[in-house]
């Protein structure tokens, strides 16, 4: 194996792992990353897809006590049901809008100025939800009710629009919903389980002409590299957010999309790959 194949997948796996459940959106750092690299091709694509699981698995494992409680109780216990269909309920929007405007979506808004313009719009959104009262409601992810579910998945949906952030847009909207700050970002964690396993395995079949036994070093780097750094950024915004609200997210999202937009300009980022 290429030793410099190796050590894209490194990096791009730990690129993946520590913007994936961060409110800046990893689809936009991973373009900038594989252009940067060279690898956003098709098979670059794959390897992003593929890695995606790495990152879910981080949050499996930080959360294994809590799936295993989940899945213990799903026959008997109407908490673990209510828990199970919550997230099946916030899951249902991104997935129907998405089969349904995914190729629209991808053939007009991955160019330089939406994804810039998407960056910065969300900054603002979480500079406002951060400057509002927070009227706390919710204070654990066992208290949502099928409505609250329903809401998140709405704002999931939004992470559609390229450089939304599907973390971001969960937990933004869930503070704006009456969630405390740990119930929301932990929702955010929980729905990424199926959100981000569906998505693999449908990209996965669509593109599974591209897998090849020859990449498999390359994945492995990628998954372990997405485990590793996933694991540590979950735990590392748990302690964030119990001190610390989102506002340097905004100021990160600012600077990015400028980063974008300059990038563009100068030609040495494709921000039409995604």
């Amino acid at each position: 194996m290429d030793p410099l194949l190796l050590l894209k997948a490194l990096i791009l796996g730990i690129v993946e792992g520590l913007t994936e459940f961060l409110p800046i959106s990893s689809t936009g750092h991973l373009i900038l990353a594989g252009d940067l690299l060279d690898f956003n091709d098709d098979r670059g694509k794959l390897f992003e897809i593929v890695i995606q699981s790495g990152a879910i698995l981080a949050v499996c494992w930080e959360y294994r006590a809590k799936i295993a409680s989940v899945v213990g109780g799903l026959t008997r216990e109407r908490a673990a049901q209510r828990f199970v269909l919550n997230l099946f309920v916030a899951f249902l929007p991104l997935a129907v809008l998405g089969l349904l405007f995914g190729k629209a979506i991808k053939a007009h808004l991955f160019n330089p100025i939406a994804v810039a313009t998407t960056f910065i719009l969300g900054a603002f959104v979480i500079l406002w939800a951060e400057r509002r009262e927070h009227r706390i409601r919710v204070e654990s992810v066992d208290d949502l009710s099928l409505t609250d579910a329903f809401k998140l998945g709405i704002a999931q949906a939004f992470a559609l629009i390229p450089g939304t952030s599907r973390s971001g847009a969960t937990i933004i909207g869930g503070l704006l919903f009456g969630l405390s700050r740990k119930a929301a970002t932990e929702f955010s964690f929980f729905l990424a389980i199926p959100t981000l396993s569906a998505a693999t395995v449908y990209q996965l079949y669509k593109e599974r002409h591209l897998l090849s036994f020859d990449d498999i070093g390359m994945w492995a780097v990628g998954f372990v590299s997405a485990f590793v750094s996933a694991f540590l950024c979950v735990r590392w915004l748990l302690r964030y957010i119990s001190s610390h609200d989102f506002t340097v997210f905004a100021w990160y999202r600012i600077a990015f999309g400028i980063i974008v937009l300059a990038t563009a300009w100068s030609g040495i980022v494709d921000w039409s790959h995604g």
